[in-house]
């Protein structure tokens, strides 16, 4: 294939204009984009160049095609899964370590952010997470993923445009750390959730920081404590 004086395809530059009408368009996630045929004629380009291009955008979760469906805006808006490469990091101890003292330092101002910005309908659905998360508790069943759901709605919450590149570190912090924990922790997690969630739905900011505060310490040394016992 082609490539430009600065190596780039054809199918690259489609991918670069797509991602303008995108921005123009002002797509949100979970939004149809146009068919395969409205859009060669917009990018004027061919419907290869157009199927390989959404491929591109596909492979960078820009953008989700469902066969027989079409093309959507993802909801992980071109942030990729493991973007720091911690899945190939060998000593998992060491990366639980940091990660929750990157934790630590990121997620109570975090916090306190959701709480001054946080809308009617964000403070729902975060509501909702977190009755998912104490029915799973209650049965004592993994709540793993539901507690990255809980986390990545506050940051959500805090309306900060950069704030979706450190989404995947709080997400990865929070799988690594329930896959190297010996067990669940139930009761204070169901103790602290609620409170950092009232905090942020009562918009009272300094004490929502100093319950994510509390709730990451408390995990952090639960886990030291259990490296020290092995």
């Amino acid at each position: 294939m082609e490539k430009n004086a600065e190596g780039k395809t054809l199918a690259d530059l489609a991918a670069e204009k797509l991602i303008e009408l995108i921005r123009e368009k002002n797509y949100l996630p979970g939004d149809k984009l146009p068919t395969e045929a409205e859009l060669s004629d917009w990018l004027k380009v061919g419907r290869n160049t157009v199927r390989e291009a959404v491929r591109i955008l596909a492979s960078r979760n820009i953008v989700i095609v469902r066969q027989g469906s079409g093309t959507f805006i993802s909801e992980k808006q071109g942030v990729v899964d493991d973007p720091f490469g911690f899945s190939f990091m060998e000593d998992r101890q060491k990366l639980t370590r940091d990660l929750i003292q990157v934790r630590v330092m990121l997620e109570p101002p975090i916090a306190a952010l959701a709480a001054q910005n946080a809308t009617e309908e964000e403070l729902e659905k975060l509501e909702e997470i977190l009755v998912e998360i104490e029915q799973l508790i209650k049965e004592e069943k993994d709540y793993s993923q539901k507690d990255i759901q809980f986390h990545e709605q506050i940051a959500n919450c805090t309306h900060n445009s950069v704030m979706s590149t450190l989404v995947p570190v709080i997400g990865k912090g929070i799988a690594v750390f329930a896959s190297e924990v010996q067990q669940q922790e139930y009761e204070q997690t169901l103790i602290s959730h609620r409170i950092i969630f009232q905090n942020i739905r009562d918009k009272k900011a300094i004490e929502a920081q100093q319950a994510m505060h509390f709730h990451l310490l408390y995990n952090e040394n639960r886990y030291l404590e259990e490296q020290r016992n092995l």
